[in-house]
């Protein structure tokens, strides 16, 4: 589904991505760990279109999308999911979504991006966008109860699952989540987790997702890569790749 060949990336003299090749299947559940500035981030911000590689390729499910922009990699089926949710916080819950949901709709040239109609900006909205799949995508993340609140009231796992939804609108493929858990209470993150797989599971969603908490990865994920100084050190089985003395020693600790 996804595919890196020689991928690599500098900023200066610091090599960020040293000549990653990687290979995901459909379906599966890659947790992706390794300490700050591993690299980490800087391979998904690659992969969905932040950053351009000094050299390499990307494709995603066989096409090669290498510094294509991140509109066109999302409009290919290829959501994505920040450590910091982008999210509109003056905005309702649930108009956040139906701002997510309008993103492929292009405007004629000469013509606003968004729609005009007679009844005011939001039914104008409701009517351009499938809204029973804005209804049903809140549904699926349990956020119908607060799709009237403004999204900046909500506390920070909402926030994540939020964030998430506004990708899942748009009925991606493949699912990248950046730190899903982090800035969320340790007795709320397998709450947030199982939401969160749940609904990838139903949507038939392939998913990684950047992960510090040892405990997340073993439950929810089925494969794992470690990541130390810019390479993929270690890569297969989640228990395999956490008895492996080089991460043990270099990513866990202890």
């Amino acid at each position: 589904m996804l595919s890196t060949r020689d991928l690599s990336l500098s900023f200066g003299g610091v090599v960020a991505a040293d000549a990653i090749d990687f290979d995901l299947l459909p379906g599966e559940r890659l947790a992706v760990v390794g300490q700050n500035g591993a690299g980490k981030t800087t391979f998904i911000n690659i992969c969905t279109g932040y950053l351009k590689p000094t050299r390499g390729i990307v494709r995603f499910d066989g096409v090669d999308i290498t510094g294509h922009t991140p509109r066109s990699i999302t409009r290919r089926g290829l959501g994505r999911s920040f450590q910091l949710p982008q999210i509109f916080t003056e905005h309702t819950v649930r108009e956040c979504l139906l701002l997510a949901a309008s993103a492929p709709i292009d405007a004629r040239p000469g013509e606003p991006a968004r729609p005009r109609r007679r009844g005011g900006f939001w039914p104008a909205l409701d009517q351009a966008v499938d809204s029973a799949e804005v209804d049903d995508t809140l549904a699926l993340l349990q956020l119908s109860s607060r799709a009237g609140d403004l999204a900046g009231a909500l506390p920070e796992g909402q926030r994540k699952l939020l964030d998430v939804a506004m990708a899942l609108v748009l009925r991606p493929r493949l699912m990248i989540m950046d730190e899903p858990t982090s800035g969320v209470s340790s007795d709320e993150k397998h709450g947030l987790m199982a939401v969160l797989m749940r609904a990838l599971d139903e949507r038939r969603i392939t998913s990684i997702f950047v992960e510090h908490d040892i405990d997340i990865v073993r439950r929810y994920s089925t494969r794992l890569a470690a990541w130390i100084a810019g390479r993929i050190a270690a890569d297969g089985a989640p228990d395999e790749v956490l008895r492996d003395p080089l991460i043990i020693r270099n990513v866990i600790g202890g």
